[in-house]
């Protein structure tokens, strides 16, 4: 294995460095506009090789940003950006986006080949109101020069902080079917669209649409770059009732989220926590299906 990420940091963001490639980019302060939900977010990712493998701003959706934790709905709130469905109107621009705001780092850490990052972030809703406060970590690790990957390993705590019940949802518990979009949402490059995915499970594609496994492997090739590059997704964990379940598109366009409320609302508490964990690996060619399912099994957390 070869030497390990190192850091540099702004008062606005972070980069991880690996062999002399800036693998992630995390900016904590977007300046964007407030119907896309402002928040911190990852992009971009690259391969070991400097492939990049997120999006961000999107013509069809400007609120998805590269890798970022989200909410889309939150009692009537909208953490995502952009239009909230309404069941019997469809996507409607209303009043009621919020923002999430880095409020400062407990740690960073760079040791043992790995970078860790572990920052407190407040959620406010629309009227500024204080709704949930957040520990969330960001651990880079596992370089290897010699495979040509890394590895991302994503935790978040979200606690009630709003003095009453939160619901936590998506469009599918609003209604609309297979759109249980919530929770760590990544976009991937537009040339992605139409690439290969395949779970755990033996679903393909957008059959993964809705269903659980432990971990999806999203292949595509790049644009202006030769070859490919596969990203390896996790289910990972969750304290709610609800199980994890995939939300997976290739086409129109290459997303992923390992929803915590896909089809099914969690009701949290006031001083109630929410706890989720992801792995996410990065490998710098299109993985065949016996190397993929290799790799799941090697890195599986």
């Amino acid at each position: 294995m070869s030497d390990g990420p190192t850091l540099t940091r702004t008062d606005d963001e972070l980069t991880v460095t690996a062999g002399g490639t800036d693998i992630a980019r995390y900016v904590l302060r977007p300046d964007a506009p407030a119907v896309e939900a402002p928040k911190p977010f990852l992009h971009p990712l690259r391969t070991l090789g400097g492939a990049p493998v997120t999006a961000v701003r999107p013509w069809d959706h400007r609120w998805h940003k590269g890798l970022q934790m989200t909410w889309s709905h939150v009692s009537g709130q909208n953490f995502w950006g952009g239009p909230t469905y309404v069941h019997g109107q469809g996507y409607v621009w209303l009043d009621n986006v919020g923002s999430i705001h880095h409020e400062r780092f407990e740690s960073v850490e760079e040791h043992d080949g790995e970078v860790t990052l572990t920052e407190h972030l407040t959620w406010l809703n629309s009227g500024d109101e204080r709704w949930i406060t957040e520990v969330r970590t960001h651990r880079f690790h596992s370089v290897d020069q010699g495979r040509g990957l890394w590895a991302l390993d994503f935790a978040t705590a979200l606690t009630n902080v709003r003095g009453s019940d939160l619901e936590l949802g998506s469009p599918t518990t609003a209604g609309r079917p297979a759109a249980g979009y919530t929770g760590l949402f990544w976009r991937g490059p537009r040339a992605w669209t139409g690439a290969d995915v395949v779970s755990s499970a033996g679903h393909r594609g957008n059959d993964i649409m809705g269903t659980r496994a432990d971990w999806i492997a999203f292949s595509g090739q790049h644009d202006e770059i030769d070859g490919g590059a596969t990203v390896l997704a996790f289910a990972g964990t969750t304290s709610g009732a609800v199980p994890i379940t995939w939300f997976v598109r290739s086409e129109p366009f290459p997303v992923f989220s390992p929803s915590p409320s896909f089809d099914e609302t969690l009701t949290l508490a006031p001083g109630g926590v929410l706890a989720l964990s992801h792995r996410l690996v990065f490998v710098d060619r299109m993985c065949a299906a016996e190397e993929t399912r290799a790799l799941a099994e090697e890195y599986a957390p």
